[in-house]
């Protein structure tokens, strides 16, 4: 200790030992929250404005054309700490452009591999890099012969870092399809992730969309469809991956994958003309355009084509299932004794007949639950099914709240037999409810889905044109599409909040009861040729504007809107007849 009780000297002179911590009268001051701070600041300041000084550079030079070298360095300055900056990305993509116009086929490959290889440092910074991952695909294009497999070993590399990077396995599909890598090959490398670890999304995907290319069916209708022997194999992976770790979702949600149907072959489900209504209405079995840009659809009146103009029930002109044309009278005169109406679309093929007595005629398909809601089931394929379901019904004893075991139940069920399973299936959706409140709405709405689904099987069988889904709790209308000759259709007692716009697809309606729900809009019952007949008593219509829509139907005779908010209204009963002046009796 010297004599100004400094011990040894080191006054004014900062420890080695850690840049925060300095002696002072023989104690360690350690630096305050403050005294960091200050320095952060001080130090994203200096960062800020250097990157800024270099931002502004670049767009000098890029809007003064000089797109060289020089810019490539600016940006890579940036981009190397924040490769995120698109727009420096566009610049790089210039200056590149502009350097394949100038320097020979050898210097211009000896640029783009450096370039590739700083791109790999950026993702190294950021795998998730929208900007970097589009700039690598860019570039490889501009090559004649790209390394592909360096780039299925850099896509492996960051995979095994990250292997649910879903930007990484975009470029690997990127990279597979332009080096015609085999699928089977990708499958094994899906396969290898899988083993590794279950909870990935990105390698389930992936399959779903490898497995209808490796093995697909010879002349598969509907298309997409896998063999049954691979859909067997997929069953039994999935399984042991959900009962390995029964909360993670990406293995369930392959599995609902699995139990869908592919889409559904091409069809008219049903043609329907109208004699009073000189009109013919179709139902495809798809929602689509008829435009003579779009789809093509001919109709023939007695063996001779006919130009119609195609319009849908609601008046939208986007994608629907039913779409419908005006006939000219003539169609319908002459002395024989029917006529035929051949609609074509495509290479499917519809023929009705209107005999002369008869005001309406209509060709149904006779369409069981596999053709509209499931896929057909062999006996291998339902014995493995229903050996899923019992496994499932296990698991669920052990873990009572997995919601993911519980909704795959019901699917399983609706995939053996909906009907059959009905009641089961209910009980599963109450279940259900109390274990993810969350998605309560979701969960109604798909109980109501199946539940119509399952009535609309029974019309089918019965061969009946009235459907009663009173008191079913229904939250949303689902396939009205299949309800086209429906004449009697009873929605009381549910707890619907609209008539939706696709209700316009039922032509036929005759009487529509709605009594008894939360329906606050009407605005689907429009443009309803033969409706007669409507009940909305007991709901929460404000206002007679609500049922303005109504006055497109030109044969509706009674409405009752008993103890509806309208009623209350004093000037209800005047606005309605003078909205309704076509409806004999309005009941209030």
């Amino acid at each position: 200790m010297d004599g100004t009780g400094d011990p040894g000297g080191f006054r004014g002179r900062a420890s080695t030992s850690s840049p925060f911590i300095y002696p002072q009268h023989g104690r360690l001051k350690v630096k305050t929250t403050e005294e960091q701070a200050e320095a952060k600041r001080v130090e994203r300041e200096q960062k800020l404005k250097l990157y800024q000084e270099a931002t502004e550079a670049i767009f000098q030079k890029r809007q003064e054309g000089q797109l060289d070298e020089s810019v490539l360095e600016l940006t890579s300055q940036i981009l190397g700490a924040n490769p995120d900056f698109a727009t420096l990305w566009n610049c790089r993509r210039e200056v590149l452009m502009k350097l394949e116009t100038q320097k020979s086929p050898e210097e211009f490959s000896a640029l783009v591999t450096a370039e590739l290889g700083f791109l790999e440092s950026c993702l190294r910074v950021n795998p998730k890099s929208y900007g970097t991952w589009h700039h690598r695909c860019w570039l490889l294009g501009r090559l004649p012969e790209p390394n592909w497999t360096h780039e299925l070993e850099l896509c492996a590399k960051f995979l095994e870092a990250d292997e649910r990077n879903f930007h990484c396995w975009d470029y690997r599909r990127f990279v597979a399809q332009n080096a015609a890598v085999p699928p089977a090959e990708e499958l094994a490398f899906t396969d290898s992730l899988i083993t590794r670890n279950f909870s990935n999304y990105s390698s389930w995907h992936y399959r779903s969309c490898l497995l209808p290319k490796l093995q697909p069916i010879p002349d598969s209708r509907p298309p997409g469809r896998l063999p049954e022997d691979i859909l067997l194999r997929e069953l039994e992976l999935v399984q042991n991956a959900f009962f390995t770790d029964p909360n993670d979702q990406s293995a369930w949600f392959y599995h609902r994958w699995l139990l869908g149907r592919a889409d559904p072959q091409d069809a008219i489900r049903c043609l329907h003309v109208s004699r009073n209504e000189a009109c013919l209405t179709v139902c495809f079995s798809r929602p689509i355009i008829v435009d003579p840009g779009a789809e093509t659809v001919m109709l023939l009146v007695d063996e001779s084509p006919l130009l119609v103009d195609w319009r849908t029930p609601d008046g939208r002109n986007r994608p629907n299932h039913v779409w419908l044309c005006d006939l000219p009278t003539d169609s319908f005169n002459g002395h024989s004794s029917q006529h035929s109406f051949i609609l074509m679309w495509g290479d499917v093929r519809k023929e009705c007949v209107l005999y002369k007595d008869r005001r309406e005629s209509w060709c149904q398909d006779s369409a069981t639950d596999e053709q509209l809601f499931r896929t057909e089931l062999s006996v291998e394929k339902s014995t493995v099914l229903q050996s899923e379901l019992e496994s499932c019904k296990e698991l669920q004893d052990l873990e009572p709240d997995n919601k993911w075991c519980l909704l795959t139940i019901i699917l399983l069920m609706r995939a053996l037999d909906p009907l059959v399973y009905e009641k089961d299936t209910l009980k599963y959706f109450q279940t259900l409810k109390v274990v993810d409140p969350m998605r309560a709405s979701y969960l109604d709405d798909l109980r109501s889905k199946f539940l119509m689904e399952n009535h609309i099987l029974r019309m089918e069988y019965a061969e009946v044109r009235v459907l009663d889904l009173s008191y079913k709790d229904l939250t949303v209308l689902c396939h009205l599409e299949q309800l086209l000759l429906v004449t009697h259709l009873n929605l009381s007692h549910n707890l619907l909040r609209s008539l939706p716009p696709a209700l316009a697809m039922l032509r036929c309606l005759e009487v529509l009861q709605a009594d008894g729900n939360a329906i606050e809009s009407v605005e689907g019952v429009v443009n309803l040729p033969r409706l007669q007949e409507l009940s909305l008593c007991d709901n929460r219509l404000q206002h007679a504007s609500a049922l303005q829509t109504l006055a497109s139907c030109p044969k509706l005779a009674l409405l009752s809107l008993e103890r509806n908010p309208l009623c209350q209204l004093e000037a209800a009963p005047e606005e309605l007849r003078a909205l309704l002046p076509g409806v004999d009796r309005i009941l209030t």
